[in-house]
């Protein structure tokens, strides 16, 4: 733990003129940086002098660093409307939806869902995993009476600190809770020193020095490090919360088991008690759900993940078959620390359900139950060697004879109204079901 006092001074900021001429520069350059292509100069021209520092406040990162995907932070709790057109774009552009035809609810209630057991137990013993897994459900919150990480100052960190006190106390008086409080602020009363943080960060339990993320320094979110930084711990160090990472709060809730429904009930009752015991509440927006710094997190602000064995999905070692076959059903994989890390020895690795935004939290405990139940069928496909080519989530092949069909055998049908377009929308499952309905055709070519 770097005691960095006043850390952020690569937080660079650039004047309008000299943005705009930079922003323009890397549009051309820089086609997947979400912040740079979404930027609309004539939107721009419209705003007051404030809003237009907000803005590019807010794309500061994006801009200080163009290989960023994302590229934009919000800076306050109320940016997504203030700057309600360009966050707009951006959010449909990464999240993929058009939001003048949906709009993100709020559900924590699987009844109803379809494809939810009677009991609605989501019990992966009932898929055939018998062993308990390692799962977590997390999800951030912003107070409302403070800016955004990326726009406060030492003081702000600080007295947020300290306004959550009250709220960590009355879980720590809490049988259900109990546990305890610990910060890195210089001169805090519940100060611990950089080896105890280590073991904690060891431990999975704390975060990581963000004072060395140029991302986030340039977007003013790891600046003041360590100030206004802590964690609560609960007494069976199943529930936690961080303070002062990229959202004011990460609320998680851990479990070893098959139900997944625990950490999740979990989690629920504990935000509803410390939302609850919050001054002034946290920030929400009506249109777009939880408020969060980055626009990849707004809506639910939730991940639910487990860490499952995929052996024969892993074999080379790595998850690159596994993030090939799970990425189209809607799955992300990482490895046990996190993105970029390495895999279980086991082939043990983290899967999660991609989506935060347009979906709700009870959709997203379900696709992870769904998820857990696609794993487990790629893992016995692999396993059987019957995971090769489209199984595999490989199509290469297969699309490529079609392309061929199509130019020498104009009478079949089925070739000629294969769509790659709409075949590349499906899902793999699905990519696997019509490729199975066109195979007499493809082996068949003079088929009618």
């Amino acid at each position: 733990m770097s005691n960095k006092m006043g850390c952020g001074a690569s937080h660079a900021r650039v004047n309008h003129e000299d943005a705009l001429k930079q922003i323009d520069q890397l549009k051309k350059q820089w086609p997947d940086n979400i912040a740079i292509q979404c930027f609309d100069l004539n939107y721009f021209k419209l705003l007051n002098e404030g809003d237009k520092k907000k803005l590019l406040e807010c794309m500061n990162s994006g801009i200080q660093n163009p290989d960023s995907s994302m590229g934009c932070y919000a800076c306050r709790p109320d940016d997504y409307e203030t700057l309600k057109p360009f966050f707009k774009a951006a959010l449909e552009k990464y999240h993929k939806v058009d939001l003048s035809k949906t709009k993100h609810t709020t559900n924590w209630d699987i009844k109803g869902l379809p494809g939810v057991p009677e009991d609605l137990i989501l019990d992966v013993k009932t898929l055939g995993i018998n062993e308990n897994l390692s799962m977590r459900v997390r999800t951030g919150r912003n107070l409302n009476k403070f800016p955004l990480p990326g726009a406060m100052t030492k003081d702000h960190r600080v007295q947020m600190e300290l306004a959550m006190q009250k709220v960590f106390d009355a879980l720590i008086a809490d049988k259900k809770f109990g546990g305890r409080y610990v910060s890195i602020t210089p001169d805090h009363k519940n100060f611990i020193d950089e080896k105890q943080y280590d073991e904690l960060v060891k431990k999975h339990i704390m975060f990581k020095d963000m004072s060395a993320d140029k991302y986030l320094l340039d977007a003013g979110i790891a600046r003041d490090w360590p100030y206004g930084r802590g964690c609560y711990i609960s007494e069976d160090s199943g529930f936690i919360i961080w303070v002062g990472e990229e959202d004011h709060l990460r609320i998680m809730a851990m479990q070893k088991g098959t139900v997944l429904n625990g950490p999740f009930d979990r989690l629920k009752a504990a935000i509803d008690y410390i939302e609850s015991l919050i001054e002034g509440g946290c920030a929400k927006s009506e249109e777009f759900g939880v408020v969060t710094s980055c626009p990849t997190n707004i809506g639910t602000g939730m991940r639910a993940s487990v860490h499952i064995k995929l052996p024969n999905l892993t074999k080379d070692g790595t998850d690159k078959q596994a993030k090939k076959i799970l990425k189209p059903l809607g799955l992300s994989v990482r490895g046990l620390g996190g993105e970029h890390t390495p895999i279980g020895k086991d082939g043990t690795v983290d899967i999660s359900p991609s989506a935060r935004f347009c979906i709700s939290e009870a959709e997203i405990l379900l696709a992870l139950y769904n998820g857990i139940k696609a794993c487990v069928a790629e893992e016995a496909k692999a396993s059987s060697g019957k995971g090769s080519d489209a199984k595999s989530g490989d199509f290469t092949a297969q699309l490529a004879k079609i392309e061929q069909l199509k130019k020498e055998w104009p009478d079949n049908i089925a070739v000629q109204c294969f769509d790659k377009t709409y075949f590349e929308s499906l899902s793999a499952g699905d990519k696997v079901k019509l490729l199975e309905c066109m195979n007499s055709g493809i082996q068949n070519p003079d088929s009618s």
